[in-house]
């Protein structure tokens, strides 16, 4: 997938009937792009249970009609929940991947985080909370893709095949320590990419040269790159290194491409109490300390530009699908409808939150929000 380069202008619903249909051909009522795309008008629309789909298909049918063929009318709950259920991931990030790329600028140095993130809604008596990783364009502000972890597994195992599904060139990837690995640096640098990886103690030996040499450095001077922030009374102001010869760090002839270690200190005033905290990071890029200092505030912004607002505006902490891929599918979906929003410029001004009250107000702005244009 990483090589391939989709066509301009992707027609969504087009691309959603591309999604492997998990059901047998026989006795088949409804077209899984006309489930698909009824499940994605909902959730635009500020609703997301099995229920609201069927009925939200029910009230605008007339207005599917111009652009669905509804065979044998809207599906029910049931129908989709079934197929939530059982449509594979890995068929749903195809298609999630081939509409984005329709609609993504790539530019030189993109910043591309990838996290995971809890889908706390899915616990359930004894069981785990399921997981995904998903990757993050830091600029275009647009989810690029996700893949679920394994139950029995963390989100090591994920990564890996994430990255390398996605065509990363000539971008700066970046993950927090669960990520720090050496296969994982070694996909990045095969894929055309560049990394900064954060260091903890899942890579001791690493972490304890790399804070020795760097707190040397700044001891003797080293000149950093500093921020300062002022929000609600709490000043918040950071400090970024970065120094190259890494070459005698402990296993570093094991990192692909590795070529700088970085710290960055944060101190906070808030309240007249001063807290101070530095931590550590290991790139494939040359020590620019400001290139470096972005791609790491980059990634720290993941929390409020994408997990926030899946929790909080489209309420995936409260949602409740957990049977088989239904949650990790439901999940794909709400970044597709943050990824519709976030590129509609017109409102660009206007919440997210307001942005779905708009379309399930006005049905010229959800055809706006598709890609549709049915009066032509």
């Amino acid at each position: 997938m990483a090589d391939e380069k989709p066509p301009e202008n992707c027609d969504l619903v087009s691309i959603l009937s591309e999604v492997e249909d998990p059901r047998r051909a026989h006795g088949t009522l409804h077209k899984i792009e006309d489930v698909l795309t009824i499940a994605l008008c909902t959730i635009l629309c500020g609703h997301s249970e099995f229920t609201e789909m069927e009925f939200f298909g029910e009230l605008r049918e007339d207005w599917l009609r111009g652009f669905l063929e509804l065979p044998n009318g809207i599906p029910s709950h049931d129908t989709f929940r079934n197929v939530f259920s059982a449509i594979s991931p890995s068929s749903f990030l195809e298609a999630f991947a081939r509409w984005t790329g329709s609609v993504r600028h790539e530019s030189d140095g993109e910043i591309v985080a990838f996290d995971g993130k809890a889908l706390r809604g899915t616990k359930r008596g004894g069981k785990n909370i399921r997981t995904v990783v998903g990757a993050w364009a830091v600029d275009a502000g647009i989810s690029l893709g996700q893949m679920e972890v394994d139950g029995k597994s963390n989100e090591i195992k994920a990564l890996p095949p994430l990255l390398e599904f996605l065509d990363l060139k000539g971008c700066i990837v970046t993950t927090d320590a669960m990520g720090c690995q050496k296969e994982v640096a070694s996909k990045i640098i095969e894929g055309g990419g560049d990394y900064v990886l954060a260091l903890k103690g899942n890579q001791e030996n690493l972490f304890t040269d790399a804070g020795e040499y760097l707190d040397g450095l700044i001891g003797e001077g080293l000149e950093a790159h500093v921020t300062e922030d002022h929000q609600r009374g709490r000043v918040e102001v950071r400090r970024f290194w970065a120094a190259d010869m890494v070459e005698w760090m402990s296993g570093a002839e094991a990192w692909e491409g590795l070529r700088s270690v970085a710290a960055v200190e944060l101190e906070c005033v808030r309240n007249g109490k001063k807290t101070k905290e530095r931590r550590y990071f290991i790139t494939s890029l040359p020590p620019a300390t400001e290139k470096i200092a972005r791609a790491i505030r980059g990634h720290w912004g993941i929390e409020n530009s994408l997990h926030w607002v899946l929790d909080v505006v489209f309420g995936e902490d409260r949602a409740r699908a957990r049977t088989r891929n239904g949650a990790s599918n439901l999940s794909a979906m709400r970044r597709l409808c943050q990824n519709l929003i976030k590129r509609e410029e017109q409102y660009s001004k206007w919440s997210v939150k307001k942005r779905k009250f708009a379309a399930s107000q006005n049905s010229k702005y959800l055809e706006k929000l598709l890609g549709l244009n049915l009066g032509a």
